[in-house]
């Protein structure tokens, strides 16, 4: 049988964030500062290393790992309880060029991608509002971004 090309959605996101590498790598890797934008997590500092996020409700492994410069690792969602996800495995990339970070993450399934479009813009916001010192409440941030993406936050999926 021969092998076919599959087309994955994935969703990207570019942002200036007009801070030091050093600094925005912190909120991507540091346990203190993950706390203020994705929640109480860590995330271990090598290839392979284990990632916790949300108090375990984000779980899996550092796939990418080149300090100031790129970070990676796959995502899986988990409900309290479960040792086994029910959700599809996916994977996170971001990219650190200067103070401009990319972010990728994929695939994504057409019944969640405006969901997942409404939360990385959230995340990305609170990541640019503290490293201006500014720490909103992630609650405050969703209405608006849920307007930008067409998303009713009463049926959030997942």
């Amino acid at each position: 049988m021969k092998g076919e090309i599959l087309a994955e959605s994935a969703v990207r996101f570019v942002r200036n964030l007009g801070a030091p590498p050093d600094r925005i790598w912190a909120f991507l890797t540091d346990s203190k500062k993950l706390r203020e934008w994705y929640g109480e997590g860590s995330i271990e500092p090598r290839e392979g290393g284990a990632v916790s996020l949300m108090g375990g409700h984000i779980r899996g492994v550092v796939t990418g790992w080149r300090p100031l410069a790129f970070l990676a690792y796959t995502w899986n969602v988990f409900s309290p309880g479960e040792t086994q996800s029910r959700f599809p495995i996916s994977y996170l990339e971001f990219t650190l060029e200067g103070s401009r970070l990319t972010l990728i993450h994929r695939p994504i399934p057409e019944a969640m991608q405006k969901q997942t479009m409404m939360g990385w813009h959230t995340m990305l916001d609170l990541i640019q509002a503290g490293l201006a010192g500014d720490f909103p409440k992630r609650s405050d941030l969703f209405p608006r971004n849920a307007e930008l993406y067409s998303v009713d936050i009463n049926k959030l999926k997942g």
